[in-house]
């Protein structure tokens, strides 16, 4: 998957590319992340790239030119039909579906924002989707392009050491995880339940899905709301994990 990131501080990308799964993603030829600075393509001495609203108010808002020409720089890098998405706090909330659909394109360019905004011109000329990372606000565009970028990057066949790892963890299957324990048995007087201390793969997985049902019924509800109606294992166990809770 080719990536393209217009962005002000492109070694805020490049250096992130450095590590984790994403570094290993890039090492491994899964992914190519490149980035284009919408300075080159200023024509004043001073690399001017924002300037005051129209209609007052505070802050500056980034210059259509500059902006265009790097989103257009950018995307010949790219695949041909490869959206144009801005990192927008006005946008579709980004998830784990959506980072499963991206992943399967040959390539994206993500743009970068800064000060108060871009030139709404831009945004109707040449972008072809926002997203939001969440609702509130960020200094710039950066960070929401380096978790899409992440979040796609370990999907990636390859990308992880256990491809298990990305099939098993939060929101995989539209709930949230498992609690999870490693050694020593006892710490700070809490002890690894005992179905995981024995080698029962099904009593292990029977208990993992219940948890994993109980933490999202209580924690995040709204995504209960959102799945298909559960199987009659999930029903009974988490029945059986709201029967236990209140005897606790």
């Amino acid at each position: 998957m080719k990536v393209e990131v217009v962005t002000l501080f492109p070694e805020m990308i490049r250096q992130a590319m450095e590590f984790g799964v994403t570094g290993r993603a890039v090492k491994r030829g899964l992914l190519s992340v490149g980035t284009e600075d919408p300075r080159t393509h200023t024509s004043d001495v001073h690399r001017t790239v924002d300037d005051r609203p129209y209609g007052g108010g505070p802050g500056m808002v980034m210059k259509p030119e500059p902006l265009s020409a790097a989103i257009a720089a950018a995307r010949e890098r790219v695949p041909a039909g490869s959206r144009r998405i801005y990192l927008s706090a006005q946008g579709r909330r980004f998830d784990q579906a959506y980072a499963e659909a991206l992943k399967s394109e040959p390539g994206v360019v993500l743009v970068a924002g800064r000060y108060e905004g871009i030139d709404e011109r831009v945004i109707a000329t040449s972008i072809d989707e926002e997203l939001s990372v969440g609702d509130y606000v960020l200094s710039g565009g950066e960070l929401p392009a380096l978790i899409v970028i992440d979040a796609v990057a370990r999907l990636m066949d390859g990308a992880l050491n256990d491809p298990r790892s990305s099939a098993e963890e939060s929101f995989a299957a539209g709930l949230l995880d498992w609690p999870h324990y490693t050694r020593p048995v006892e710490f700070a007087g809490l002890t690894v339940p005992e179905v995981l201390q024995g080698g029962d793969h099904e009593r292990i997985r029977r208990w993992r899905l219940r948890e994993a049902l109980g933490r999202t019924w209580r924690r995040r509800p709204d995504l209960f709301l959102q799945r298909a109606a559960g199987t009659a294992e999930e029903i009974e166990l988490l029945n059986e994990y709201l029967q236990e809770r209140q005897k606790q």
